[in-house]
């Protein structure tokens, strides 16, 4: 039975991770499509400027959806191999996402 649960949460994170992948991949697809739009658009450069912001900002939103997902699926790994190293990645991957999170507040802060 035991196997059965972890085989069962090993295909769920590995169907997490593939989720955030996919989230980031998209969030990236969307940030080089707009910044073409805008290069395109030969507006004035305060607005430009303003959209290539909005970009980031937008693109740090995926990123940190995609960061989230990676730690949900590093939770489920390290409930299932409680190793250090799992440990040590799940710590690094959080501290990231802290980082980041704390700036793209900066930026959408600045932005409104």
């Amino acid at each position: 039975m035991k196997e059965l649960i972890n085989a069962v949460l090993q295909q769920i994170e590995f169907g997490i991770s593939l989720i955030s992948i996919a989230v980031v991949i998209y969030g990236a697809l969307r940030a080089v499509i707009a910044f073409i739009k805008t290069e395109i658009c030969r507006s004035d450069n305060e607005n430009k400027i303003h959209a290539l912001m909005s970009i980031r900002a937008d693109l740090g939103v995926y990123l940190l959806l995609g960061l989230e997902l990676l730690i949900a699926a590093d939770i489920i790994t390290t409930i299932l191999n409680p190793a250090l190293m799992e440990l040590a990645i799940l710590a690094g991957i959080v501290a990231l996402r802290t980082v980041l999170s704390l700036f793209l507040n900066k930026e959408l802060k600045e932005l409104q």
